[in-house]
């Protein structure tokens, strides 16, 4: 037969808490004080073996201003090189104008004059979207899907092909008489005033046109 009676748990309560240490505030503070000493000691053995702490913060003073003197050159130089290839761009896009100048604005110009067009600065720059230079630097007449285009002979469309389809298509262009070198050149110095009436607004390159008229662009 077990035996039932209760264990009365506040006696052993009772002998853990008078076992239980107790420190005074000195003693504490003597125990802190002796593993503060500890743990100096053994910092202060690692700090010997690697030299003497002024000439480590010397080296580390002088590590950090190499450092910012060499990002400072670095600095200067990204910055340098930026500049140079900026001016690089800035002559390959001059270049690049000048190349186009000579190989499209000018024969579109040329080439509306010869076939008598009213305003041949204007002819240029309703079809100037149109013409581009490929790599090669050939010039390319595109259609309204940027495609190049091929005459019904299978030839690549040409300046005064393009111009003259113009024309023929938007004769309110084109002069009634017979364009000469003088009526050319009074052309280009003295443009007529646009009717926007005359616009045919089913010609993308006339929209544009007109658009560009309405914007105060064209006169």
């Amino acid at each position: 037969m077990s035996d039932n009676t209760p264990v009365n748990d506040d006696t052993g309560a009772s002998e853990n808490k008078q076992q239980a240490k107790t420190y005074t505030q000195e003693e504490f503070d003597n125990h802190m004080a002796r593993m503060k000493a500890s743990v100096s000691k053994k910092y202060e053995r690692m700090l010997e073996e690697l030299g003497d702490l002024d000439e480590l913060r010397t080296l580390k003073s002088e590590a950090e201003k190499r450092k910012t003197e060499e990002a400072k050159k670095r600095g200067e130089f990204d910055r340098l090189m930026a500049e140079l290839a900026e001016k690089k761009d800035q002559e390959i896009r001059k270049r690049d104008e000048i190349i186009r100048n000579y190989t499209v604005d000018m024969p579109l110009v040329e080439v509306a004059a010869q076939l008598g067009a009213v305003n041949p600065n204007q002819v240029k720059q309703l079809l100037k979207p149109y013409v581009r230079l490929n790599e090669n630097g050939d010039v390319e007449i595109l259609d309204d899907r940027g495609s190049i285009r091929y005459s019904d002979q299978g030839t690549p469309f040409g300046v005064k092909d393009l111009v003259n389809e113009f024309l023929d298509t938007n004769l309110h262009f084109k002069s009634a008489g017979p364009a000469t070198t003088q009526s050319r050149s009074n052309i280009s110095s003295r443009p007529e005033k646009l009717d926007p009436t005359k616009f045919n607004m089913k010609d993308p390159a006339q929209r544009r046109m007109y658009q560009e008229f309405r914007q105060g662009k064209l006169s």
